[in-house]
């Protein structure tokens, strides 16, 4: 494996570079996962995954840069991506981890709001909502066509198509409950004053503590839509701590209305749990429906 390596290092680090050291490590979660140590003392975090899979890779890649363009938030800097002997690949920057500074969940709050507040008409035409290419939310893969509206964005590139994918999870009156939802998703959802670019999925596993001490983005799925969408993600499993919401808050604000339109954005992530897992989060999707309609 290090020699299947060591002239794209050589490419990227100089002639002189050689790989000294590889073994396997956690992180990697649909992928597996390596520490690859450099003769120049420098390391480097490698993911494969098999070749079919590449374009997992390189929406990590389009994902991480589209956030580092913010300049708000720091996110790894990605090295490479392709393809080897068979196999996709990224190479990125290794993050050495330090202890949290104390001010970590106000600066993580701040840091995430200044994200959202960001243009992000770069990555969609004339300021829409979606995204230049799809990705992938997980395992699944995530549709960001482009959308005037995002009420229209939501229904059309989101819930809708969870919905379909999982057609066989709903019995009649699921299905029924479900398209009156998606038929009348302009009376739960608010249209935002200006698209943000979203992390898309912003849960406790997809950040890291980096050698600053402070929040570190990782794994994205994103595109422009509602920064509330992105908040409700980090409250569906357990939350952020406190102090992060207060100080978004103070840089971002808050609607009223947020927790029930939480709800709604929270059955995407559910919905998609629900293809990629199992009848285990059917029970979820369905309390969410059935207290909405």
């Amino acid at each position: 494996m290090m020699n299947d390596y060591s002239d794209i290092v050589r490419k990227l680090f100089g002639e002189s570079t050689a790989i000294t050291g590889i073994r396997p490590v956690s992180g990697g979660d649909i992928n597996e996962a390596f520490l690859l140590s450099l003769s120049d003392g420098s390391r480097i975090f490698l993911k494969e995954n098999t070749e079919k899979n590449a374009g997992f890779f390189k929406a990590e890649m389009t994902g991480l840069s589209a956030i580092r363009k913010t300049g708000a938030i720091q996110v790894p800097e990605v090295r490479e991506a392709g393809v080897i002997h068979g196999r996709s690949y990224l190479m990125m920057e290794y993050l050495e981890v330090a202890p949290a500074k104390k001010d970590y969940w106000e600066h993580f709050g701040r840091q995430l709001a200044g994200m959202h507040k960001a243009d992000p008409s770069e990555f969609t035409p004339g300021g829409k909502y979606g995204f230049f290419e799809d990705n992938y939310i997980g395992a699944g893969r995530q549709i960001n066509e482009i959308r005037d509206s995002w009420i229209d964005f939501f229904r059309d590139c989101r819930l809708e198509v969870q919905f379909l994918r999982a057609q066989n999870y709903f019995d009649a009156s699921g299905r029924k409950a479900m398209q009156k939802l998606l038929d009348h998703l302009d009376r739960f959802l608010i249209e935002p004053s200006s698209p943000s670019l979203l992390h898309g999925d912003l849960w406790s596993g997809n950040f890291v503590t980096g050698p600053d001490g402070y929040a570190c983005l990782i794994d994205p799925a994103v595109y422009a839509g509602h920064y509330e969408a992105d908040l409700a993600m980090t409250e569906l499993f357990g939350g952020f701590a406190p102090a992060f919401y207060g100080a978004y808050k103070e840089v971002n604000g808050s609607l009223p209305g947020y927790p029930d339109r939480r709800e709604i954005y929270n059955l995407y992530h559910l919905l998609n749990h629900l293809n990629l897992f199992g009848s285990g989060y059917y029970g979820a999707v369905m309390r969410i429906i059935r207290r909405l309609v």
